[in-house]
């Protein structure tokens, strides 16, 4: 099969992307084989492929926003069918006995595979998950618009529940790339109002066109208190921002996997009861909940594709802010 391998990280520019033709995986007992259709490219990918992040495995395929149907099962599965649809994110199987996933926190297993990272993901024409780490995908979603769902539109639902985000609460998105302009459509949903502070003119004026009630630029401050604040930019420089931005107890939630060092801040930014909150991977429930909901919701996602081929060129035009919403492999045709 056709992939896309992250043989020695290096930056974008330099292409570290190697095209390969690999033998189409073989699934164990408890997972299905998916032939791929769309994968979603993330600037987690681009973490992945610069080596910002720890790389417990070389080579490696990237991927982790997956859409494809299901060519195979293991011997084991009886839960999914060959030719259903299914999604592939970036948590791709717990040990299920430590004490996270005990307490129901399996996002913080401490033994988790994640696709794209620990095992082989989506820049790919096949690619194996366990069955019940599978994602079910409802009808209404083209594969290109499912994609970002499974990892900007999840991570961004999880930052708005970590972030305590009720009906009707004003909220300040800080930057906004292809996680924010899927959270603003569900915020508007709950009837909240949103703010959003981004520096690129084209996010801007996303933001305006999906219904924010002010935009700015990312070192600015919007008229009045938020109750709820989500930082998207991977910059620690905003953390102390958005806790200017929230009201005393509000609380800041920081969607992003990496991002650079928070400088140090006065005490009184955090003071009366401000709460600063991370966000860390994603569950299963999260996962099915965000796709379900954006049906409900009626959520749109705004996709720029590339062709498999192109996997270097889409994660370059990320890592300069280029794309307008999301960016997504097409990988095949349904």
């Amino acid at each position: 099969m056709r992939a896309w391998r992250v043989e020695a990280p290096a930056p974008i520019a330099t292409l570290p992307l190697q095209p390969v033709d690999v033998p189409v995986p073989e699934p164990a007992a408890d997972e299905v084989l998916v032939r791929v259709h769309a994968c979603g490219c993330c600037r987690t990918d681009l973490h992945v492929v610069e080596g910002d992040l720890d790389l417990p495995r070389l080579p490696v395929i990237p991927g982790h926003q997956v859409v494809g149907v299901v060519a195979a099962r293991g011997a084991e599965c009886t839960a999914l069918s060959v030719g259903e649809r299914v999604g592939v994110a970036w948590l791709h199987r717990t040990c299920g006995v430590c004490a996270a996933c005990r307490r129901g926190d399996e996002n913080l297993c401490t033994r988790a595979d994640f696709t794209g990272l620990t095992v082989d993901g989506g820049y790919a024409e096949y690619v194996t998950v366990p069955e019940a780490f599978a994602v079910r995908l409802p009808d209404g979603l083209d594969d290109l618009a499912a994609a970002p769902l499974l990892c900007a539109g999840v991570i961004g639902y999880r930052a708005l529940r970590r972030a305590e985000v009720q009906p009707g609460d004003r909220v300040a998105l800080m930057g906004f790339g292809a996680s924010a302009h899927l959270a603003i459509q569900v915020l508007r949903h709950w009837g909240c109002e949103v703010v959003v502070l981004t520096r690129g003119e084209a996010h801007r004026d996303l933001a305006r066109s999906l219904g924010a009630a002010w935009v700015g630029h990312a070192a600015e401050l919007p008229p009045g208190e938020c109750d709820r604040a989500v930082v998207f930019a991977p910059a620690g420089e905003l953390v102390p921002v958005a806790l200017d931005v929230v009201r005393p107890g509000g609380t800041v939630s920081l969607a992003g996997i990496h991002m650079s060092d928070i400088p140090s801040f006065a005490y009184e930014r955090l003071w009366h009861e401000r709460t600063l909150r991370s966000v860390a991977n994603m569950t299963r429930r999260d996962a099915q909940e965000f796709v379900d909901l954006a049906v409900e919701a009626g959520v749109t996602t705004t996709v720029e594709v590339f062709d498999l081929d192109d996997a270097n060129a889409a994660l370059g035009a990320i890592a300069r802010d280029a794309v307008g919403g999301a960016a997504v492999l097409r990988v095949a045709d349904a």
